[in-house]
């Protein structure tokens, strides 16, 4: 397979994107995190979006003008209005709104709401890593798990990440979705033609499956149990009742070409670890729980892989499928 560099595979995203409704601004958001997802191996976020976004682009499931705006705001909390537009431009207003409160107060919380699909969750948290703050990260999305003993889809994956920034090293990025895997894998799956673990999910009529189609016909398994629903709600919570979000309930799936304009939200706290024990300490703590978790030779930090993977990406590009280039070629030519 042909390996592109990243800044040509951003420019042909981008150039997709644009021809299907999407601004200059926001195609070009979009693309970075796109491109930024497949490089550090995450394809279930990466480019195959591309094709997913350019499709409600087009059937007006996403406002491709949009222009996020603060809409409420106290000092160490603000809300963000994504429009109906894509996730990624409202996103960074968060986070760069965010890191602004956290300095001026010491902690803040940003809300985001009327989003889209806003891909890998610690992506967003980049910024607050180098600005040498916490991270926090939650997102909503259309319903795919039952709440705790139900039979119907009422919440999200609803993704969680975090960041820890350290003083010599790669941060600490911990990501995961509340559904025993991101629903992503599953559509990777499926469009290849691959089985699914079993523990995945389960099928429409709630049966245990291996066949990532039937799995997208029904419903994703909450990790950890009962555990992972009660945290999905949470996040349901803090992403919609806090900023006035779709519930996933109340989404139509991303998956579908045509449908509701998604309107769902996510949520960014950030941390001045100055403001709490200091700098140095939070920076001794940390290093202290590394060194200590790394003294068994069978740990491996979290965020090492993709760090790994973004940085022979950097310098090697990226493996892309006939196929798939082929795709965004197609959306790039309109």
């Amino acid at each position: 397979m042909p390996k592109i560099a990243l800044q040509e595979l951003e420019a042909l995203v981008a150039a997709g994107l644009a021809r299907a409704g999407a601004g200059d601004a926001m195609a070009r958001s979009t693309a970075a995190a796109l491109v930024a997802a497949e490089a550090e191996g995450m394809s279930s976020h990466g480019l195959f979006r591309a094709a997913q976004y350019a499709a409600h682009l087009k059937n007006g499931r996403v406002d491709g003008a949009a222009e996020p705006r603060v809409v409420a705001q106290k000092p160490a909390a603000c809300l963000v209005d994504a429009a109906d537009g894509l996730a990624f431009p409202a996103c960074a207003l968060a986070v760069q709104e965010g890191i602004m409160r956290a300095r001026a107060c010491g902690a803040a919380f940003v809300g985001v709401t009327n989003s889209h699909h806003f891909g890998v969750a610690a992506w967003h948290l980049g910024p607050v890593a180098r600005e040498g703050l916490v991270g926090l990260a939650f997102g909503n999305s259309p319903a795919a798990m039952p709440a705790w003993g139900g039979k119907r889809a009422i919440f999200g994956t609803n993704p969680v990440a975090a960041v820890f920034p350290r003083r010599d090293e790669p941060a600490l990025v911990i990501d995961l979705s509340l559904s025993e895997v991101a629903r992503g894998k599953l559509m990777v799956a499926a469009r290849e033609g691959k089985p699914i673990p079993e523990g995945w999910a389960v099928d429409s009529e709630g049966k245990p499956t291996t066949d990532a189609k039937a799995a997208l016909e029904g419903m994703m398994l909450p990790a950890g149990g009962v555990k992972g629903a009660m945290l999905a709600l949470v996040v349901e919570l803090l992403c919609c009742a806090l900023t006035g979000a779709s519930f996933g309930f109340e989404a139509d799936s991303f998956m579908a070409e045509n449908g509701n304009r998604a309107r769902v939200g996510q949520a960014f706290m950030v941390i001045d670890p100055g403001a709490l024990g200091g700098n140095d300490t939070f920076h001794r703590r940390l290093e202290l729980l590394v060194h200590t978790m790394l003294l068994d030779d069978s740990v491996r930090l979290p965020g090492v892989r993709r760090h790994q993977a973004a940085a022979v990406a950097r310098s090697q590009g990226i493996e892309v499928a006939p196929a798939m280039l082929a795709q965004l070629q197609a959306l790039a030519a309109g």
